[in-house]
């Protein structure tokens, strides 16, 4: 099998390929990715000179150079995960999330219809659900749960979820689409609440935490979360969408409490600041259909799975320090003025 990774130097692509290269020695696979600020060929130095892998630098959007690859390399299967993700980015800056996210998925959807592949995955959100009232914990989203994106990155993504659905419908395609809630572990960009609550917690820095701090999400551990994408494409149903979730809910200020915990560090290091514009107040996924159909569950609980982070990043110190340029200082300013 010949799989198109896209996105592949970011976090969850490329914990995705490290895994899919574990779990399949018979596969090949090539990441494709633009090396924007989050995208980080350091993630994938392990196994940069295996046989069975390549990286090539290009954007999804480039439709000359997507068309040219696909017919160059005749792919099995395309695992889209490239996308901008972040929210505070998409607020400032909506039109490049547009490119990005729609237009970009659609041009892989043509070449994959135009080339032959044989199933094409779509790495979506459950930011595309919109949000849950703080107060029923007990509703939580379903795979035909409307969809009510809040943020220019979630219409982003729920536009291109549209565009994978009608491509399976209108071409033929064989499409799956997965949802996932938030993720960790290792590889992660530091704007990300958890790596940069890591970061900041060793060197005694503030810790910017947005509005009261009582925004709900569900945590995955980030190696969950590939299995869950394998266990997709090996047995899933084409054209189904997909919730994968860690059944961890947390409130962001109690994963900053945990977090200076388990490093001994004070909570007077928190410091809360002006929130987010359309916050979304809580997330929480049902996942019954994996565990149904698929046979897949977590495999960590949250405390299990922080702790695994926390030890990850503490043993590659060098890695973050790389990160912590000028570009990152820069994203940190513009995203948190205050501090």
């Amino acid at each position: 099998m010949k799989v198109l990774v896209t996105g592949g130097a970011g976090f969850i692509g490329s914990n995705f390929i490290h895994y899919m290269l574990q779990s399949h020695k018979d596969y090949e696979i090539v990441n494709v990715d633009a090396l924007t600020y989050c995208g980080n060929l350091d993630n994938l130095r392990t196994i940069e000179n295996a046989e069975n892998y390549c990286f090539i630098k290009g954007r999804i959007e480039d439709e000359a150079f997507i068309n040219e690859l696909f017919q160059k390399e005749q792919f099995d299967i395309v695992v889209n995960f490239a996308a901008e993700t972040h929210v505070d980015r998409s607020l400032r800056n909506p039109k490049q999330f547009l490119i990005s996210n729609i237009m970009g998925t659609q041009i892989l959807l043509a070449a994959s219809c135009k080339y032959g592949v044989k199933r094409y995955h779509q790495v979506s959100t459950d930011e595309v659900y919109g949000e849950l009232p703080l107060e029923d914990v007990t509703k939580r989203f379903h795979e035909d749960s409307p969809i009510c994106p809040s943020s220019p990155y979630a219409v982003s993504k729920a536009s291109a979820d549209m565009l994978v659905m009608s491509y399976g419908r209108s071409f033929g395609l064989s499409v799956t689409i997965s949802r996932c809630s938030n993720n960790y572990g290792p590889y992660q960009f530091p704007e990300k609440l958890i790596p940069l609550v890591i970061s900041r917690a060793t060197k005694n820095q503030q810790i910017p935490i947005y509005g009261d701090g009582k925004n709900v999400r569900d945590w995955l551990y980030v190696e969950d979360h590939c299995r869950a994408i394998d266990r997709i494409l090996q047995d899933g149903k084409i054209g189904e969408v997909y919730n994968i979730g860690g059944n961890n809910e947390y409130s962001n200020l109690e994963i900053v409490t945990l977090i200076l915990k388990l490093l001994n560090k004070p909570t007077e290091l928190i410091t809360f600041t002006r929130d987010r514009k359309g916050h979304d107040r809580r997330y929480a996924i049902c996942a019954d259909k994996m565990e149904q159909e698929l046979g897949w569950k977590p495999s960590y609980t949250f405390k299990q799975g922080i702790k695994k982070t926390i030890i990850w990043y503490q043993e590659h110190g060098e890695w973050m320090e790389r990160l912590l340029d000028k570009e990152y200082q820069k994203v940190f300013a513009e995203i948190n003025p205050e501090l």
